[in-house]
């Protein structure tokens, strides 16, 4: 592994950026921490305000539960981060919904707010974190400073996790590898071709919709030419209108899926025949986000979780299952990256590129405006 290469592209240059456009500040301190019966978990912005860490996991541990949300065991491991989450600190974790979008988990925070089980967090693509800071808490853990500026929100209402690259992942068994995104029109892909969600709501299939338009010779401020492209797939009567799930590539109803390298990886180590290619060109990353929901229903517990997440343990599983974590360089740094994992993975090649914030809310509403008919 060419450890200066992460070095010199340094995650900033991938950064989504939730905080590309935005002013950073550093938390205001100074203050004596509150003792962890005197604070009120759903306001802590940082685990100082328990009193350290080890009051934090005291407050978490009482709550005894965490709700997550939208979070499948085989997207960028989350089965094995929840699983240790679980054993290092005994608290249950509530996993629902694993495969819906990230639409759907802001509405269901409106659904069941004030029930015991609406979400404690949120993993979420782009355009709908920057649609919905107002659901979410503020919160800065213990490393802050190793995740790069332009990777967070300057008072931590969402920061970035992990990132990929969009990948096209097919059956060998049953088609051809597309080398290029007009093959796919062809009549081998018949009502083959799937997204990852809805454009409009999740987070992949919104990315997939930017790399057709940067594969189509386009550019990240206007994804009119991705949308065009998939009209076209739909009229050659190749699109699939089936949201892409493990269960539906396992079972061969989704032959062709456009979808994060980290699930398109997941799905070739379990289903014979699944192979992964990135085409040549323009390579798509995007960052999702963690964030906290100020309506929590077991605020410590989801305060710890952020902590967690950002651990060097949760960071290098991310790297386990595919998807590179926002500390990587820290990680390499200090000599704590899962190297035989890193090694594994390898390299996030190609001309990356990612959109900013606002390419990223301006082309949220086009798709808004435009994918209904597009593939009508």
């Amino acid at each position: 592994m060419d450890t200066a290469l992460f070095k010199k592209r340094n995650l900033a240059a991938l950064a989504l950026v939730a905080g590309v456009a935005i002013s950073l500040s550093a938390c205001a301190g100074g203050s004596t921490p509150a003792a962890s019966s005197d604070v009120d978990a759903a306001t802590a912005t940082s685990a100082e305000d328990f009193g350290g860490l080890d009051a934090l996991i005291a407050a978490a541990q009482a709550e005894g539960q965490l709700n997550v949300i939208a979070l499948p065991d085989n997207w960028a491991n989350y089965g094995a981060i929840k699983a240790l989450f679980e054993e290092k600190y005994g608290i249950t974790v509530n996993s629902a919904d694993p495969d819906i979008s990230s639409a759907e988990e802001i509405a269901a925070a409106d659904n069941l707010k004030g029930q015991d089980t609406a979400p404690d967090v949120f993993d979420l693509g782009t355009a709908v974190t920057l649609a919905s800071t107002s659901y979410f808490a503020p919160y800065q853990v213990a490393n802050w400073s190793e995740i790069p500026d332009a990777n967070k929100e300057a008072t931590g209402l969402y920061v970035n996790d992990y990132t990929g690259s969009m990948s096209i992942g097919y059956d060998s068994n049953s088609v051809p590898e597309p080398t290029s995104l007009d093959d796919l029109l062809g009549s081998e892909y018949k009502g083959a071709v799937a997204l990852n969600g809805d454009p409009t709501q999740a987070g992949a299939a919104f990315a997939a919709v930017g790399l057709a338009t940067v594969q189509s010779g386009g550019t990240l401020d206007d994804f009119t030419p991705g949308i065009e492209f998939f009209e076209k797939l739909n009229d050659a009567g190749n699109f699939l209108p089936v949201n892409a799930t493990g269960a539906t590539i396992a079972s061969g109803e989704t032959k062709v899926v456009f979808d994060w390298s980290y699930n398109n990886l997941a799905a070739a180590a379990t289903v014979d025949g699944w192979k992964v290619t990135t085409l040549p060109g323009a390579v798509y990353t995007s960052f999702y986000n963690q964030a906290i929901s100020k309506d929590a229903p077991h605020p410590a517990a989801a305060r710890l979780w952020q902590e967690f997440i950002y651990s060097a343990e949760a960071q290098n599983l991310f790297i386990v299952g595919g998807a590179y974590p926002v500390t990587i360089q820290t990680l390499q740094d200090a000599g704590t990256v899962d190297k035989d994992a890193l090694e594994t993975l390898g390299e996030l090649k190609g001309d990356l590129v990612t959109p900013t914030a606002k390419q990223a809310e301006d082309n949220a509403a086009i798709l808004a405006e435009k994918w209904a008919a597009a593939i009508s």
